[in-house]
C-alpha cells in the first residue's frame, strides 16, 4: 500500500536501530526509501577518531540495507542542540514534503526522553500531519512505548539490519550496540503477534 517511505533519524543509526529490518522488508517489496539525518553528532564522537566518522558509517550502513546513496540526505546540525532550531528543521522538513512527496513516514516516538529526538519526533509528526506516521522504539530513551503496530519481518531482514549497525565502528562500545540486542528485541516483538521476528511501532497516525 505505501510505496514512499521516509525515515526521520536525529542522528546517524538512529533509523537503523529503530526500524532497520523494516527498512530491508520495504526496499525488498520495491518501495522507495529516503533516509533522513538530521546530525552526524561530531561532538559525540570518541576521542581518537576522525569527527566526520559518522558520517562515513551511515552512508555505508545505509548501502547495507539497501538504500540508494542518492536517497540519503545528512544534514549538519549540532548534536543536543536541535530543540533550538525546530524552525529550522521544520521548514526542512516542508521542503522535504513537497520534493519527496512520501506517503509513510518515521519518526522517533514522542516520549522519547532524547531532546534531539524529540524534536524530530514534534517537528515530523507537525510538518507530516496528512500522512501515516509511525513512531519507532528506541528502548534505552523510551520510558514507555505503546506497541500498536507491528512490522513482522524474516531473518534476513533481521540480519540486514545487524550488518548495517556493526558498521558503526565507533558506537561499539555502547552496551545496547550489538547483534544479541538487536535479534532479541526483534525476536520478542515476533513473539508478540506469533512469528518470529517484528519491529514495533507506536502509531501517531494512520490513513487507509
Amino acid at each position: 500500500m505505501y510505496k514512499n517511505i521516509l525515515i526521520l533519524a536525529p542522528h546517524t543509526d538512529d533509523g537503523e536501530f529503530g526500524c532497520g529490518g523494516s527498512i530491508a522488508k520495504f526496499l525488498e517489496e520495491g518501495c522507495i526509501v529516503h533516509y533522513v539525518a538530521f546530525s552526524t553528532a561530531k561532538k559525540s564522537v570518541p576521542e581518537g577518531l576522525p569527527q566526520d566518522i559518522l558520517e562515513k558509517e551511515v552512508k555505508k550502513a545505509t548501502v547495507k540495507l539497501g538504500i540508494k546513496p542518492e536517497n540519503l540526505i545528512i544534514y549538519g546540525f549540532e548534536v543536543r542542540k536541535l530543540n533550538y532550531i525546530r524552525q529550522d528543521i521544520l521548514e526542512e522538513l516542508i521542503k522535504l514534503k513537497k520534493s519527496l512527496k512520501p506517503d509513510l513516514i518515521f519518526v522517533p516516538s514522542p516520549e522519547d526522553l532524547h531532546q534531539d529526538h524529540a524534536t524530530v519526533a514534534a517537528e515530523g509528526i507537525r510538518a507530516f500531519k496528512h500522512s501515516t506516521i509511525l513512531a519507532y522504539e528506541v528502548p534505552w530513551n523510551n520510558l514507555t512505548f505503546k506497541n500498536q503496530c507491528f512490522i513482522k519481518l524474516k531473518e534476513r531482514h533481521i540480519k540486514k539490519k545487524n550488518l548495517a549497525l556493526q558498521e558503526y565502528n565507533s558506537q561499539k562500545t555502547r552496551y545496547y550496540a550489538n547483534s544479541n540486542f538487536i535479534y532479541s528485541l526483534a525476536k520478542t516483538r515476533g513473539v508478540q503477534v506469533n512469528t518470529d521476528y517484528a519491529e514495533a511501532f507506536e502509531v501517531i497516525r494512520w490513513i487507509m
